[in-house]
C-alpha cells in the first residue's frame, strides 16, 4: 500500500467552476486497489499559497509517499485574455511547492489530466515533474504508483495510458471529497458526472478523440444512475452536468438514461453539452422530463461555410431547428461559437451574425480566433497558410486567425451586433464579469441560463429563494 496526495492545479471558472472529476476517478481507482488517498484542490483552498498551507497538514500528518498533479485545462482559450489564464504556470509552481515543502527527501511527483495528455512532453519539461503520464489515469496512474511503491524505476514520460480505452462498463465512480465538493455546491449548486468517453466527430480544432478515442465508450445507464442516487444521498446534490464531450450520442444511449431517471425517480436537474444536430422537439420533451432543465450547444461556427471549414458535419439551419425545438419546451439553449476560424470572410462574419440573431430565447458566447492545439487537423493546416511556425511548440497560447479577415474588423462587427443584448456575450471575459455579477446577488448554478427568460421557470437568485422560505415558513 502506498500513500498518495492528489492536487488538482485547476483555476478555470469561466463560465463557472468545475468539480475536478479526473483527479476523483484517480482516487477511486487508487483506493480499489488499496492505497491510501487524499486530495486537494487549488480552487478549493483559495490558489497556490494557500493551497501551500495544506500541503504542509498534509505532509505532517498524512506522510505522502508519492505526489500527483492534475492539470486539466492548459488555458481559457480566449484570445482576449488566455495569457493571463494559463495553467501550466500554476501546475509549476505547484510542483516548485510541494519539493520546497517535502524538504531533503521529496516523494517521486507524477503529473496527467486531460490538458497535460495535450502535449505532454513540453508541459513535463515545464513543470518538472518526475514523471508524466499522459492518457486516461485510473490504469496507468495505479501502474505507476505500484511500481514506485516496489521501489522499481518508471521512465519520465509514461505512455500506458494512451491507447489503453477503459471500457463503458469499467468506468469507475468519482471518489467525492466532501469538503472540496461543498466548495463547488457552494459556487455553483451543482457536481459534474461522466456518462461516457471517447468522440467519434472530427473538428477540426478538436482533439477529444486524441485524447479518448474515436468511438463512445458508454457506461451502463443503471450504473449512471446509481452515482447520481448517491450524490443526492451523501452530498446533497440537487444538479449535475454531464462533461461527456458529445451527450446525444446517435445510439440513442442518452434517451435511455433519461427514461431511466423517470423510471427511478431521481428527480435531480441536469445540464449537458449537445451537439446541434439530430435533436427534435419529442427528444427534448423527454430529456425536460427527465430533469434537463438547460443545454450548452457545440455550434462553434454560424454559417455554413464556416461551420464546413471546422468539419462540423451539420448547417446552420440544423442549429436553428435545435434552437426552434428547445424554445418549444422552454429549454434555455447557449451557443458556444468561434469566428475568425478556417474559411471566414466579411461576408461569412455578416452571415453569421445575421443567423446567430434569428436565434430566439437562447444566449450565444462569441470567441474570436481558435486556439491552435498539436496534432489537431487544424494545426497542420495553420502551419500550411504560414499562421503558425512549425518549430513551435504551441506551450504558449497561439490562435488561428483567418487570413481572409481582419480581426479588428471582424471583432468591431461582434461587438456591434451583440451590443444592448444581455443574451450576447462578447469578448468572454465581458461575460464573466457578468455573470460574477449575478453570483454576487445570490444566483447560482449556470447562470447564463437566467438570461433566458420563460414564463415557466423560477428564478434562482438570493430574493428568490427568500421568498420562497417565507412562503413555505407561512404554509
Amino acid at each position: 500500500m502506498a500513500r498518495v496526495l492528489l492536487i488538482s492545479a485547476n483555476e478555470a471558472t469561466t463560465p463557472y467552476p468545475v468539480y475536478p472529476l479526473g483527479l476523483a476517478v484517480v482516487a477511486r481507482a487508487l483506493v480499489n486497489a488499496g492505497h491510501e488517498v487524499r486530495q486537494l484542490d487549488v480552487l478549493e483552498r483559495g490558489g497556490v499559497d494557500p493551497l501551500g498551507e495544506a500541503v504542509k497538514e498534509a505532509f505532517a500528518e498524512f506522510a505522502p509517499q508519492m505526489v500527483g498533479v492534475s492539470l486539466r485545462n492548459i488555458d481559457n482559450v480566449d484570445s482576449f485574455s488566455c495569457e493571463d489564464n494559463w495553467w501550466v504556470e500554476t501546475a509549476r509552481a505547484i510542483v516548485q511547492k510541494v519539493r520546497k515543502i517535502a524538504g531533503a527527501n521529496p516523494p517521486k511527483i507524477f503529473i496527467g489530466g486531460a490538458g497535460f495528455s495535450l502535449m505532454p512532453g513540453q508541459i513535463l519539461h515545464y513543470v518538472g515533474a518526475d514523471i508524466g503520464i499522459p492518457g486516461e489515469g485510473e490504469r496507468a496512474v495505479v501502474e505507476v504508483v505500484e511500481r514506485l511503491a516496489r521501489g522499481e524505476e518508471v521512465e519520465r514520460l509514461f505512455t500506458g495510458g494512451i491507447g489503453n480505452a477503459v471500457e463503458g462498463d469499467a468506468l469507475v465512480p468519482g471518489l467525492i471529497d466532501p469538503q472540496i465538493a461543498k466548495y463547488y455546491l457552494g459556487r455553483t449548486g451543482m457536481l459534474n458526472l461522466q456518462t461516457k468517453r471517447g468522440c467519434p466527430f472530427s473538428c477540426t480544432y478538436c482533439t477529444y478523440p486524441r485524447l479518448e478515442g474515436n468511438r463512445f465508450r458508454v457506461k451502463p445507464v443503471g450504473a449512471v444512475v446509481d452515482e447520481l442516487e448517491e450524490m443526492k444521498a451523501q452530498l446533497g446534490v440537487g444538479e449535475v452536468f454531464f462533461t461527456d464531450s458529445v451527450f446525444n450520442d446517435a445510439a440513442g444511449n442518452y434517451l435511455e438514461l433519461a427514461e431511466e431517471l423517470l423510471r427511478r425517480e431521481v428527480n435531480i436537474r441536469w445540464c449537458a453539452f449537445f451537439r446541434p444536430a439530430g435533436l427534435g422537439t419529442e427528444e427534448l420533451a423527454l430529456l425536460k422530463s427527465s430533469g434537463l432543465f438547460a443545454m450548452e450547444l457545440g455550434t462553434d461556427a454560424a454559417s455554413d461555410a464556416t461551420l464546413k471549414g471546422l468539419d462540423k458535419g451539420f448547417t446552420f439551419d440544423e442549429v436553428r431547428r435545435v434552437n426552434e425545438a428547445a424554445v418549444a419546451n422552454h429549454i434555455p439553449a447557449a451557443h458556444f461559437v468561434i469566428f475568425g476560424g478556417p474559411d471566414e470572410t466579411e461576408a461569412t462574419v455578416e452571415e453569421g451574425l445575421e443567423n446567430l440573431a434569428s436565434l430566439e430565447r437562447s444566449v450565444v458566447f462569441a470567441f474570436s480566433g481558435i486556439r491552435v492545439l498539436p496534432g489537431a487537423p487544424l494545426h497542420h493546416r495553420a502551419v500550411a497558410e504560414g499562421l503558425v511556425d512549425g518549430d513551435d511548440d504551441l506551450l504558449k497560447p497561439v490562435f488561428y486567425q483567418s487570413p481572409q479577415v481582419d480581426r479588428e474588423w471582424m471583432n468591431a462587427r461582434i461587438e456591434e451586433s451583440f451590443h444592448g443584448r444581455r443574451d450576447r456575450i462578447f469578448p468572454p471575459e465581458e461575460g464573466q464579469e457578468r455573470l460574477s455579477v449575478m453570483e454576487r446577488f445570490g444566483y447560482k448554478g449556470l447562470l447564463w441560463d437566467q438570461l433566458v427568460a420563460f414564463g415557466d421557470r423560477p428564478r434562482r437568485g438570493r430574493a428568490a429563494r427568500k421568498k420562497a422560505a417565507q412562503e413555505k415558513a407561512g404554509s
